[in-house]
Parts: structure tokens; C-alpha cells; sequence
């Protein structure tokens, strides 16, 4: 899974969107990559989702594009043929994994606990989504894995803002995070692309202000 190491650890913080149509979702991806924000993950919770990131990647080619919420082989298949760089799971089945394998897909599933990844590993992945973050245990949790769980990263989701982002971040066993805060639903609905830019480099800047990880 060097793909996955490799393109998470430079997006270091994951916008997790919800768009309603290509345009919005074309304008919104525009004004976070200009902010400096190196990938997104688009979920499947509307029906405009597919089309979605089929636009976005056309229009933005440079930008990494993650497919979210994908809980089944006709998700998989779907973002597939959407052009996705990466399909993130809020959990981990075999039948998710063989499908992902099948079709070169590079697999970001979901895990919150020592048994789910420890079924991970057994299927090939050193790479998790941490979800749901906090309420999962949050950086206690991802604190306490990394003794038992050496070589295994995580992109926590769920929870997760700017007040706490610092904490996840410092983590040796966190390559990136996952969440929404800096695309606060009232900018998205009035298509502020401006403001969330702004916003997008604040974080950017936020980022490299941040002290090295623990080690």
C-alpha cells in the first residue's frame, strides 16, 4: 500500500465534502486546491456525487480525488469508472477488498478497533481510516495503537477541527485527517469560493506552523 502512504501523507488534511451538483462541486474543489489543499474526498451521499467527481477530475486533473462512503462492490465499481484516485470505506469487508484488487483501486477502509485491524492486516493493509474518530477513543486510541501496531498508519475521521487537529497530527502512526470544518455548510450554500479559499489558506498555513511528529 506504498500508493496510499505516499498520496495521504502529502494531503496531510483531507476535506471530507457533500456537494448537490457538479458546479458546486468543481467550485468548491477550485477554491481549496488554490488555498493550497492538495486532495478531497468527495462522498456518496447525493445522487450528484459520481458525476461530481467525474467533473472535478477533469477539470482539476492535479488534484488527488478520494471517493467517500463507498459500502459496497457497486460503489467500488462506480467511483471506478468515475476516475477516482483513491475509495475510502467507513469499514473493511472481503468482499470491499477483493473487489478493490480486482480493479486496481487503491482502498482506504475503515476501522475503529483492534479486531477490524487486525482483519486488515490479515487482507493485505497497513493504512486505515480511523472512523469515527472521537468517539472511537480519538488520540488515546491512535496513541495506544501504535505500540501493538507498529508500521500501521491511519487518516482519522469524524470529529476532528481545528482546535484538535494539532493533537491528531503530532501522532508517528497518523499520515493525514479527514473532516469538514474548514467548509462550513453557509459559505458552501452561498458558493463563497473567495471565503473558502481564504479559509483553505489559513489551514495551509496553520499546517506549517505545526511542530514535527513524535517519533
Amino acid at each position: 500500500m506504498v500508493y496510499l502512504r505516499e498520496q495521504l501523507d502529502g494531503v496531510r488534511v483531507l476535506p471530507v465534502l457533500q456537494v448537490e451538483s457538479e458546479e458546486q462541486a468543481v467550485g468548491l474543489c477550485r477554491a481549496l486546491q488554490a488555498g493550497g489543499l492538495k486532495g478531497v474526498e468527495i462522498t456518496l451521499r447525493t445522487s450528484a456525487a459520481l458525476a461530481a467527481i467525474s467533473a472535478v477530475k477533469k477539470t482539476l486533473p492535479d488534484l488527488m480525488v478520494a471517493a467517500g462512503t463507498v459500502n459496497s462492490i457497486r460503489d467500488m465499481e462506480s467511483v471506478a469508472a468515475a476516475g477516482v484516485d483513491l475509495a475510502v470505506s467507513p469499514g473493511l469487508t472481503r468482499l470491499l477488498s477483493d473487489c478493490a484488487r480486482e480493479l486496481g483501486m487503491p482502498f482506504l477502509p475503515g476501522v475503529s478497533t483492534a479486531s477490524e485491524i487486525l482483519g486488515g492486516l490479515e487482507l493485505g493493509y497497513t493504512t486505515f481510516k480511523f472512523f469515527p474518530a472521537e468517539t472511537s477513543g480519538g488520540v488515546a486510541a491512535l496513541s495506544a495503537f501504535g505500540a501493538p501496531f507498529q508500521g500501521v498508519s491511519f487518516c482519522p475521521t469524524g470529529g476532528i477541527n481545528q482546535e484538535n487537529l494539532a493533537d491528531y497530527l503530532k501522532l508517528p502512526n497518523v499520515i493525514c485527517a479527514g473532516g469538514s470544518w474548514m467548509v462550513p455548510k453557509d459559505l458552501l450554500a452561498d458558493r463563497d469560493w473567495q471565503a473558502i479559499e481564504s479559509r483553505a489558506r489559513q489551514l495551509v498555513e496553520f499546517l506549517g506552523q505545526l511542530p514535527a511528529r513524535e517519533s
